[in-house]
């Protein structure tokens, strides 16, 4: 058995580590310390608490970023806020003359990143494989916005997922709060996962709201609580992705005053001028105001997901002459309820995004037989498509075999997801395992006689009591009940 063999600590390293241990770190000390060296004796005050010697490190710090983040998976109130107060020479220029002549921090990063990144970076240093400036380097993911006036910029992800701050949150915005005009607070992730809406107004009027990216909420919110937050979302100039779920709207509102909410909220997005990802689920104020939303778009979405949403057959239509939508790389309906509907709005906008379309679901929107050939013609010229998604839409065998003609042509497809043929159930809806394994067989049969697909499969409907789909491949596979 080959055996690894650990290198041995230099004895620059260990002489470090005795510093450490017996907190004999000084400002000068740090002066002549080999840059290599910061980062394994950082991690080592910052494992051990050592709380006086991260205060000294922070302020020789000699690199322009400070990576935190990979260091607070499970974090220390006392070790974080010996981090900040050594930064507070830099920020507020205290103790004028203190500043070694060396330190280059100006970016204290929050951000999530690996767990073993600061391993493998000290190592990196010791072994000296890369240049010594390996950190001082302008990461690609810094914010444009970075003030040069201002001494220091904090990056972080926020994730607002309980009803209060933890410990370390709490100390970093009242920190950031009483230093006000002195440091830079860029948040490009935010999401709002079960945190009340009070609370999470405080910490939007702390965050720099012209840094935020990407935006993910889903906190059970009602369209009253949702028009709260809307003067907060049209300050959010530069976001790409947005992400709503669960919004209800209350019986005991009136039309009107639902109108009212509804235009408040949709009339933020004439702000939103580089939005390209717009994801709405369970957001049941669409239906019938679909136009209001569309209207207001003044970007080329690429990614568009309307999931499920009840929505009326006007709304499909508003939705198929949208100017912003013909340059969608992704389109998910998955769970709109088609049945009922024409289908010719949704013809006309897979004819608009043909030329660009990769992704499609329509999954488990209850389109019939006497609804699909509307959409084959279309389908069938979306040459970019990689993943089309069918499942969940009760049609027979006989409109299986011809869809699958039609996606013949379409040799992007990687992952193609079918439903399992009608004739597959027995009259009360249960699905016959044999008979579906037979059909499955006798349509995987003749999509080989017309192409060599690369991924695809047919599958039941979720099962009543494990709630898992069945699906025939290469071979059934069982539900787990």
């Amino acid at each position: 058995m080959k055996m690894h063999i650990r290198t041995p600590p230099r004895l620059l390293e260990l002489a470090g580590r005795s510093l450490l241990r017996n907190q004999a770190l000084t400002m000068s000390t740090l002066e002549e310390l080999p840059t290599e060296l910061f980062p394994p004796l950082f991690m080592e005050a910052f494992s051990r608490r050592y709380c006086e010697a991260l205060k000294l490190m922070v302020q020789a710090w000699p690199f322009r970023r400070l990576p935190l983040g990979s260091l607070m998976k499970r974090p220390c109130p006392e070790t974080f806020q010996a981090v900040l107060d050594g930064l507070d020479a830099l920020v507020t220029q205290r103790v004028p003359g203190v500043c070694p002549r060396r330190w280059k921090l100006q970016v204290l990063d929050l951000q999530d990143v690996s767990e073993n990144f600061w391993m493998v970076w000290s190592e990196v240093m010791v072994s000296g494989c890369l240049p010594n400036d390996l950190w001082n380097r302008k990461p690609v993911q810094d914010c444009p916005r970075m003030r040069e006036q201002q001494p220091l910029t904090v990056f972080i992800d926020l994730c607002l997922k309980n009803r209060t701050l933890d410990e370390c949150l709490t100390c970093l915005f009242l920190w950031v709060k009483q230093r006000e005009g002195l440091l830079h607070l860029c948040c490009k992730k935010l999401k709002m996962l079960g945190m009340p809406f009070h609370n999470i107004r405080n910490i939007l009027k702390t965050v720099n709201l012209d840094c935020i990216q990407e935006v993910e909420m889903n906190c059970n919110w009602t369209l009253p609580v949702l028009a709260e937050f809307t003067p907060y979302l049209g300050q959010m100039r530069n976001l790409h992705r947005l992400v709503l779920s669960d919004v209800d709207v209350s019986r005991y509102i009136s039309p009107e005053k639902k109108k009212e909410f509804v235009t408040q909220f949709t009339s933020q997005f004439l702000k939103l001028r580089y939005l390209q990802k717009l994801y709405m689920n369970s957001v049941s104020f669409l239906e019938g105001h679909l136009d209001q939303l569309l209207s207001c778009l003044k970007t080329s979405l690429k990614i568009l997901a309307i999931t499920n949403c009840v929505l009326l057959e006007s709304d499909l239509r508003h939705l198929s002459k949208c100017p912003s939508i013909g340059q969608l790389k992704t389109l998910d309906l998955t769970g709109i309820r088609l049945a009922n509907f024409s289908l010719v709005p949704l013809q006309v906008l897979l004819e608009k995004v043909a030329g660009t379309l990769e992704y499609l679901d329509l999954d488990d929107c209850g389109i019939v037989d006497s609804q699909v050939n509307t959409i084959l013609p279309a389908l069938s010229r979306c040459f970019e498509l990689t993943t089309f998604n069918f499942r969940g839409n009760p049609v027979s065998m006989a409109t299986l075999e011809n869809l699958l003609c039609h996606t013949i042509r379409l040799d992007n497809l990687c992952l193609e997801l079918y439903p399992a043929p009608r004739e597959s159930y027995d009259a009360g809806g249960t699905v016959c395992r044999s008979r579906f394994a037979q059909l499955g067989a006798e349509l995987m049969g003749r999509v080989r006689d017309l192409r060599h697909p690369k991924r695809i499969l047919f599958c039941t409907d979720y099962c009543p009591r494990c709630g898992n789909r069945s699906f025939y491949d290469l071979e059934l596979d069982q539900c787990c009940c």
